[in-house]
């Protein structure tokens, strides 16, 4: 436990990033998921929108790499384009 006062602070900042980064890439996690196992062509390019968003949106903010979001994308884009 930290003596100093900016120390605490900062301890304190760190731990309300970190829950909530975590609730972010939970929510990308879902997303994946839900695109995945999407069974037909319809629902899968929907839920794929909302996944391209939030992959967006962390890696704008730093939570996830650029090009790992890049290439979860790319991933998600070839299974969705095998499907019938």
């Amino acid at each position: 436990m930290p003596n100093i006062t900016s120390a605490k602070k900062r301890m304190e900042l760190s731990r309300n990033a970190r829950e909530k980064n975590r609730k972010i890439r939970s929510r990308i996690r879902t997303a994946v998921k839900r695109v995945k196992q999407s069974e037909d062509r319809e629902t899968a390019e929907s839920r794929l929108r909302e996944a391209f968003q939030l992959l967006d949106r962390a890696s704008r903010r730093r939570i996830l790499h650029p090009k790992k979001a890049d290439r979860v994308k790319s991933q998600l884009h070839r299974a969705v384009d095998s499907l019938e």
